[in-house]
């Protein structure tokens, strides 16, 4: 078995590494490639790659290359976790934002715009290159905006499952306070990326027992302090929203906050440069503990599962993924991309059914769906018009006055990745 990773010279690589070493009864990987035009960055990955292999007994290989269509030729699965314009565009699109009183975030409002129109062409780009290499091939998206990402590649006809590790980190969350093993504890995992509720967290299997009642009576203070939201409101709601849904339910905070301290890309560009300092000490033979703080956590789990369900028969055959509706959410399109539990195997993923939702979220998704429907159209076809269609229908923005300053401003903070600008 082959699998590439392209953007193997992110500091995010050696999660992903460290779970093929030690899941490797699970994922048989023979070969692994790392692709990524950053020569520097992926001299340094690739050397504690190796080591982390060697280390744990896996007799796999392990490549670099700067060469997509090298790196690609003949892989069973490509992994997307690129970002394109670096560190220094995640810094923009945390801050312009600001500037009209709205979120900055790389990957909702107005920054995940701009990460939406930087990311699609490329992606889909890459994806068609893999598609000439080996039309079999899967490709597992990381890449965020993980949505329209895998939107995008669906549209256009590619075998692509897109993932995120919001799922499995409430999983292991929710199992280390219910003292039980994580692969016993399944949730009722509704939404889009991004802008998800855990309806229900049940033990044993996806039809057991729905524990989420006594989780929030015993453990509800520690899990709205996770979230970062008041305890009275996860007790009136009686599910457990994403982290990411407190730039909806409290904007404004979170805008006040933000403009207040540095930048989550400026503390993740001194974490990466303190990271690679320590990836290229010949010494290192295991993840570092700094890489906890990164973010990603149990991505390589996630990732591992994934692939090996669409590649063989190691994998969970229910797992949370991004992929069409068809039906799901009765009130989508049923080419929305949904993130939730899914039925995965050889011919991909089937999403499970889900309860009737309360229009409290049903609300929010389609109005976020309508969002993406614009934003896609955007990324695909460019266009200052656009740009400013998707923004006014974005449920953070919404104004025009702010859509209009949003959009004037991500072209010009985006302009040598826009084609069309």
């Amino acid at each position: 078995m082959k699998l590439a990773v392209v953007g193997g010279g992110s500091t995010y690589t050696p999660e992903l590494i460290d779970g093929f070493a030690r899941l490797r009864d699970t994922l048989p990987v023979e070969e692994l490639v790392l692709v990524d035009p950053a020569a520097d960055r992926l001299a340094l990955v690739g050397g504690l790659a190796r080591r982390i292999f060697a280390k744990q007994g896996h007799a796999g290989k392990i490549t670099t290359t700067g060469d997509l269509d090298a790196g690609v030729a003949d892989a069973d699965a490509v992994l997307l976790q690129l970002r394109v314009g670096g560190q220094a565009a995640r810094e923009r699109d945390e801050t312009w934002p600001l500037e009209c009183g709205c979120v900055g975030q790389e990957t909702t409002g107005a920054g995940g715009l701009a990460k939406a129109l930087r990311t699609v062409p490329v992606v889909l780009d890459i994806a068609d290159r893999v598609r000439r290499a080996n039309p079999d091939a899967w490709i597992i998206d990381f890449t965020n905006p993980v949505g329209i990402v895998t939107r995008a590649l669906l549209q256009a006809g590619h075998r692509a499952v897109g993932l995120c590790n919001v799922a499995i980190g409430f999983q292991r969350k929710f199992a280390r306070l219910l003292e039980a093993d994580p692969s016993q504890v399944h949730l009722d995992h509704v939404g889009l990326n991004h802008l998800t509720w855990e309806l229900g967290v049940r033990l044993g299997g996806p039809d057991g027992e729905n524990v989420l009642p006594r989780l929030l009576a015993e453990h509800g203070d520690a899990i709205a302090d996770d979230l970062r939201v008041p305890r009275r409101l996860v007790d009136r709601l009686g599910v457990v929203p994403s982290y990411y849904l407190r730039y909806f339910y409290a904007h404004d905070e979170v805008v006040r906050e933000l403009g207040a301290k540095p930048s989550r890309a400026a503390e993740v560009a001194a974490m990466e440069k303190e990271l690679l300092t320590m990836y290229g000490d010949p010494a290192l033979e295991e993840k570092p503990g700094l890489l906890a703080k990164r973010g990603g956590a149990f991505y390589s789990e996630a990732a591992v599962d994934l692939a090996a369900s669409l590649l063989g028969d190691g994998g969970s055959p229910v797992q949370v993924v991004n992929t069409y509706n068809n039906g799901t959410l009765p009130f989508l399109p049923d080419d929305a991309v949904v993130e939730v539990q899914a039925r995965v195997g050889h011919e991909g993923a089937t999403p499970l059914a889900v309860p009737a939702l309360d229009p409290l979220y049903a609300g929010l998704i389609a109005n976020v769906t309508a969002y993406e429907d614009l934003a896609l159209e955007a990324a695909l076809r460019g266009g200052r018009e656009r740009v400013f269609r998707a923004l006014l229908a974005h449920p953070l923005i919404g104004q025009y006055e702010q859509a209009e300053g949003l959009t004037d401003r991500l072209i010009a903070h985006n302009r040598e990745h826009l084609a069309w600008a």
